[in-house]
């Protein structure tokens, strides 16, 4: 940010809009002067600064809907962003997390990304949030996904460029669940469940850079079960 009269600018104009970006502005501190608009915003977008860390008063933006942290230094999240009941998007991709607060009451949360970070472990309670349908944990440090993800109502899962080496045959269970991604994980052929492949609703499995041939997964049986359920969906898109 410029100066301090440009920020000033930005909050009077956010007061109005419920919008304040201030992306890419060199932050290397939480501004607390927009404290101030706690009950205006419904966007804030942080993202591509130097950020370290969040204040706990983050929490009292009670209508937010949006937050974007992207880009930053973030080692940690606060436990005060549980207090954000409205959000339906967060963004948090690009930072230096090891892991999660528990968000359970972020009940009308829609899309989360947290791509790009140093996650080691699956949050179960991602699991647990009945609105959220988009999820992206790419780029991390996860080795398993936890048997709870049957509870999810996810239509994405992005698992990209983890350290899995086993899918869970809970994953058949996802009642809403079209895509999942799991390329460039450690996967092993006997470690894609065949319930994923004749029974489950995914309709789109992206499986490559693992570790077996690909010509072996097109020569299972159950392939081709999963392919006639592609070749469906793309039938139903054009």
């Amino acid at each position: 940010m410029g100066n301090a009269s440009s920020l000033k600018n930005h909050v009077e104009t956010s007061r109005k809009t419920g919008v304040l970006n201030l992306s890419d502005s060199n932050l290397k501190h939480y501004p607390d002067t927009i404290d101030v608009l706690h009950p205006f915003l419904r966007t804030l977008d942080l993202s591509k600064n130097k950020l370290k860390m969040l204040p706990k008063s983050v929490g009292q933006f009670k209508e937010l809907k949006i937050i974007n942290v992207s880009n930053n230094a973030l080692e940690n999240l606060p436990e005060e962003l549980n207090c954000l009941s409205k959000i339906d998007t967060l963004q948090v991709n690009c930072n230096l997390l090891k892991s999660i607060p528990p968000l359970n009451n972020l009940l009308f949360l829609k899309r989360a990304s947290f791509e790009d970070n140093q996650l080691n472990v699956f949050p179960n309670f991602l699991c647990e949030l009945k609105h959220l349908e988009e999820l992206n944990l790419s780029k991390n440090n996860i080795t398993q996904i936890p048997e709870l993800i049957k509870h999810s109502r996810l239509v994405e899962l992005n698992l990209n460029q983890n350290q899995i080496r086993k899918l869970p045959a809970e994953l058949a269970e996802c009642s809403r669940l079209k895509t999942l991604r799991v390329e460039e994980n450690c996967l092993e052929l006997n470690g894609i469940p065949k319930e994923l492949l004749t029974v489950s609703k995914v309709s789109l499995l992206c499986v490559e850079g693992n570790l077996f041939d690909m010509k072996s997964l097109l020569a299972l049986e159950e392939y081709n079960i999963y392919m006639t359920r592609f070749t469906d969906v793309k039938k139903k898109m054009f």
